[in-house]
This record gives structure tokens, C-alpha cells and sequence, in this order.
């Protein structure tokens, strides 16, 4: 794929519409790791209005694309990604949270029939208490999730797809209830 063909796909990708609780932000890409690159960050709110909106999740998705590939992408795109989101203290004490992470990074693409090679990644939890003139604010808690992986797809277009597996894991991780299958949201997605 030339410069052209990249553009022309990235015009494609620019029309990904996520549920209403996220907003999408084209972002500048990073462009020392491959040829092409493209790049959205996400804002992920609680859904409610005005004051009462609260930021609870955020992340990035980087599309790469190399032509000929790379030796350890297998392939000649890849997909890598950053996912944070507040977490409950219980929840992050759970010594098995960081493999439920990953299964939700691996279910989350495999929810949007999403075919890869060469997943890799981190689940990091952390937390932080408070002192000083800080220590009126509560204990924080939260998850991240760092992750990449080739898409292994017919034509370009299927990436749309991986697109839509990154905004599943950001709702996972943030804690949204998922969409019944054949129920759309009323209001239509932000986009910065």
C-alpha cells in the first residue's frame, strides 16, 4: 500500500462511530516506527450530562503500517494500544487482575471477529494514596493496559473491525454495560 492507499483508508477509518460514551480525538501518530502510521485517542465519560459528566476511562489506538512488514509484527500492519480506567481498590487488589485484563483485551477482538498474530502486551494495576495537603482526596485506584498486535485481514478495510475491538475493551475496562446485540444508542458519539 502506497501514500495514497494509506490515506484513502484512513478517510475509511475516520468514519468509525463508537457508542455515544466515547468520544474519539484524532491525534498526532508517533513516526519513527514505521512508514505510515494513524492515530485516535478516546475519552470514555459515565454517560451523564453537564456537571454531572465525569471522565472514567481514556486511551489510544495506533494503526502502523509497514509495507513488506516486519519480522516480529508478522504482517504488515499493527495495531497497538494504551487503556486506562479508574478501578474499584477492592477489584485492584485482586492478585488475578491482570490476567482478566488480557482476557478482556483477547475477548474484546475476538467479540469483533477480529483475526491477529503476535498479541502482546502489559496489565499493569496501580495505586495511590494521598498526604499533605493532598490527603483529603481518597485512595486512587487504577487499570492499564498496553497492548499490540498484527490484524490479520483480507483487505484494509477489515481493520474497521480492530477499531471496534479496542472501543469494546475501553468500555469493558471502564466498567459500561454492554449493548444488546440489536440495540443502538439514542444519542449519536462525540467527536473532538
Amino acid at each position: 500500500m502506497d501514500a495514497k492507499g494509506f490515506n484513502e483508508l484512513i478517510h475509511y477509518l475516520r468514519t468509525f462511530t463508537p457508542r455515544s460514551e466515547i468520544v474519539l480525538e484524532e491525534v498526532p501518530a508517533p513516526q519513527k516506527l514505521a512508514t505510515y502510521a494513524f492515530a485516535f485517542s478516546a475519552d470514555v465519560s459515565n454517560g451523564l450530562l453537564g456537571d454531572d459528566e465525569d471522565e472514567i476511562a481514556s486511551g489510544r489506538f495506533v494503526l502502523l503500517h509497514e509495507p513488506g512488514g516486519q519480522d516480529t509484527w508478522e504482517g504488515e500492519f499493527r495495531c497497538v494500544t494504551f487503556v486506562r480506567a479508574d478501578v474499584d481498590a477492592i477489584m485492584q487488589q485482586d492478585p488475578l487482575l491482570p490476567e482478566v485484563g488480557w482476557s478482556w483485551f483477547l475477548q474484546a477482538l475476538e467479540l469483533n471477529e477480529c483475526e491477529i498474530a503476535a498479541p502482546s502486551g502489559t496489565v499493569t494495576r496501580v495505586s495511590s494514596s494521598s498526604f499533605g495537603k493532598l490527603s483529603p482526596r481518597n485512595d486512587e485506584a487504577e487499570m492499564e493496559i498496553r497492548a499490540s498486535w498484527t490484524p490479520l485481514v483480507t483487505e484494509p478495510r477489515d481493520l474497521m473491525n480492530h477499531i471496534a475491538g479496542w472501543c469494546t475493551l475501553i468500555s469493558d475496562v471502564a466498567g459500561l454495560e454492554p449493548i444488546p446485540e440489536g440495540v443502538s444508542t439514542i444519542s449519536a458519539a462525540r467527536r473532538r
